[in-house]
């Protein structure tokens, strides 16, 4: 271990921010770097002794290795959280694109998977199989469908998620709107009694491990498009209307008291997703 590498992982184990997947994305990202960047032929002692040629230089390395832009900007964002750390924010330029890379396309096709309970059937773990019925009903990412504790979270007619299961630690309320989540939600609090979906058994990496083989076995291996189905859900009910990846009209179509309620549902649904920005919907929903 280089002595930059050490330095981050100090620095990763003194600032946790955000979930267990993403603090352990984040660290081999910036692992990966480091080594790279040793054997670039550059050698900073730290991460303040960083400059923007040290990143351009791994970056170019990345691009001639084939990688997409768009894992790149995902890599960047860790670079990003160490400027911020080290209150260095200003040694990479503020946009992307002054690094080389592309403004990330948007794709105007549909990932909702509205899963059949005969998939749902197919697996066998309770645990796992109603935590898919939370994503799917709650639109609650994967990490958040097991680690919420279901019993602390009903609060009668909302779902209130803690900051620690969250992505970027942010606290968020979700309606409880109908008997079908009523159902769900009491199914998981039976089976998790006062802990979260996770079994006392298992740690979190034992669970996700058996969640993946499950879902892939299971035939419904990218469980993130249940989030994109409960969008889609949550905006006909809101609008009246089907989303655009649903058939509906396109958002620039609508005009008047359509468009807003269009805005005010978008806004509404990027708010239960814990999104912040109303631009991101559009992958859920379309344009």
């Amino acid at each position: 271990m280089n002595p930059l590498e050490h330095r981050f992982v100090v620095l990763t184990r003194r600032n946790r921010d955000g979930s267990q997947s993403t603090q352990a994305e984040r660290i081999q990202i910036l692992r990966l770097f480091a080594r790279q960047l040793y054997e670039l032929g550059y050698s900073p002692k730290s991460e303040r002794n960083l400059k923007l040629k040290h990143y351009l230089a791994v970056i170019k390395l990345w691009k001639d290795q084939g990688v997409s832009d768009r894992t790149i900007a995902n890599r960047v964002a860790a670079f990003r959280w160490v400027g911020e750390k080290t209150h260095r924010e200003n040694v990479l330029p503020p946009n992307n694109a002054d690094l080389g890379l592309g403004k990330r396309a948007y794709n105007n096709t549909s990932k909702a998977n509205h899963t059949p309970g005969s998939a749902l059937r197919k697996i066998n773990d309770p645990n796992i199989r109603i935590s898919l019925a939370l994503q799917r009903y709650f639109g609650l990412r994967r990490e958040e469908a097991m680690k919420i504790q279901p019993q602390w979270a009903d609060r009668g007619d909302t779902l209130v998620l803690k900051g620690s299961w969250t992505k970027g630690g942010r606290e968020r309320e979700i309606p409880i709107r109908n008997a079908v989540q009523r159902r769900i939600l009491e199914t998981a609090k039976a089976i998790a009694q006062n802990g979260s979906m996770i079994p006392a058994h298992r740690s979190y990496k034992e669970q996700l491990a058996k969640w993946e083989y499950a879902t892939a076995k299971a035939g419904i291996p990218q469980t993130h498009g249940l989030r994109h189905a409960y969008a889609q859900t949550r905006y006909q009910e809101l609008t009246g209307w089907a989303s655009p990846h649903q058939g509906g009209p396109s958002r620039k179509t609508l005009q008047g008291q359509q468009r807003e309620i269009d805005t005010q549902a978008r806004l509404k649904i990027a708010e239960e997703l814990g999104h912040s920005r109303i631009g991101i919907v559009q992958v859920y929903l379309g344009k």
